[in-house]
């Protein structure tokens, strides 16, 4: 499970004296059994979605962070985030390109017989499950609003 590889890499950055590896996956970490407490107590095991839906939401903060310490002209934070966001990628799947995402776009529109920016929420009740971990949602909605703006025109 994805867990233990978690807990089995903590124990090599510890080894190896990696300071910012090691305190990344120990936040992370944290998080996930502060998500195990809420989903179930103490007999709640994560599941590999679990987890990555946890390092996704890590790296959606680590984002938000990085615009906030930006606006605030603090790049040595802004740098330390990016770091920190970058270690935590590599635990996610593979991102989608927007091309890739364009195409499941278009494939949900005709599916749905979607022709407008209402019907939004039908497109996404399909790519939602398709894109889940493997695109940012917000990038999804944004290409589903500009197809439909398009659709109509």
């Amino acid at each position: 499970m994805l867990k233990g590889q978690l807990q089995e890499e903590l124990k090599q950055a510890m080894l190896h004296k990696e300071e910012l590896k090691k305190s990344v996956l120990r936040m992370l970490l944290s998080a996930i059994t502060y998500f195990e407490i809420q989903k179930g107590g103490a007999g709640y095991e994560a599941t590999d979605e679990d987890v990555l839906q946890t390092v996704d939401k890590q790296v959606k903060q680590r984002k938000d962070s990085i615009e906030q310490f930006e606006k605030a002209g603090r790049q040595e934070l802004a740098d330390k985030e990016k770091e920190e966001m970058a270690l935590l990628e590599k635990y996610l799947p593979e991102q989608m390109t927007e091309k890739e995402i364009r195409k499941l776009v278009t494939e949900a529109i005709q599916q749905t017989g979607a022709s407008s920016v209402q019907d939004l929420g039908k497109v996404m009740g399909i790519l939602v499950p398709k894109t889940k971990g493997k695109a940012d949602g917000g990038v999804v909605s944004r290409l589903v609003k500009e197809s439909l703006s398009s659709a109509r025109t």
